[in-house]
């Protein structure tokens, strides 16, 4: 297979077609091998057009949703990004191309330790993979001027949103128990956060950010 043909079609029938053009977050999807962030077995279809599970619940999410994100992000050259539930780390890649730093924070060990290593012999230097709690964010290395969750959530953790600095873009698709996602963005102004629905999407939950369970008597 042919990756870079595969990737350049990806771009060119997902990306472009939907509404994307900032070319700083074409250049990034055109650069950095989804392949290399994917099990072996899941490498043949890198670049369709759906989440791919990797494993233990987790999907790589759809490069059109996260190239349609990075764009809404206004990402400046100069800014530091979080990426919560970074998985084998493509996110993080593609952000790293765009954004001074990257963090990459990402529960599962295994997963961390893996992306650690493909960013490694891959020359991402600029992103930086925390093995911790995805659901506390990373507050050690905070202000972050953009913080991106690679997977849907329920609600955004109050914690996160406390993580995110003056002018900040936090950018997560937020979807209610039983409805379609829509993709949310969440800035902060003069120190209030405000938000505002972008476009639906799909996307399956991140460990620990579905919906609580709630009980009718």
């Amino acid at each position: 297979m042919d990756y870079q043909v595969a990737r350049h079609n990806m771009v060119e029938n997902q990306v472009r077609a939907n509404k994307v053009t900032d070319p700083m977050v074409i250049a990034a999807m055109e650069e950095v091998p989804r392949e290399l962030f994917l099990p072996e077995s899941k490498r043949g279809v890198a670049y369709v057009d759906e989440d791919i599970a990797i494993g233990n619940g987790r999907y790589a999410v759809e490069p059109m949703v996260i190239a349609r994100l990075m764009q809404l992000a206004e990402i400046a050259t100069t800014d530091v990004a979080l990426v919560i539930g970074a998985g084998y780390g493509y996110s993080s890649a593609l952000l790293s191309r765009v954004a001074e730093t990257v963090v990459a924070i990402e529960q599962d060990g295994a997963m961390a330790q893996a992306a650690e290593k493909i960013m490694q012999q891959n020359n991402y230097d600029n992103v930086i993979v925390v093995e911790g709690d995805a659901v506390a964010g990373y507050p050690k290395q905070s202000p972050y001027n953009v913080i991106m969750f690679d997977g849907a959530v329920a609600e955004v953790p109050e914690a996160i949103l406390a993580q995110l600095a003056e002018g900040g873009r936090l950018l997560a698709v937020v979807r209610e128990a039983d409805k379609v996602g829509v993709a949310r963005l969440y800035e902060r102004e003069h120190g209030v956060i405000g938000h505002r629905d972008l476009f639906d999407a799909y996307v399956p939950y991140l460990p620990g950010f579905e919906p609580v369970e709630s009980f009718v008597f």
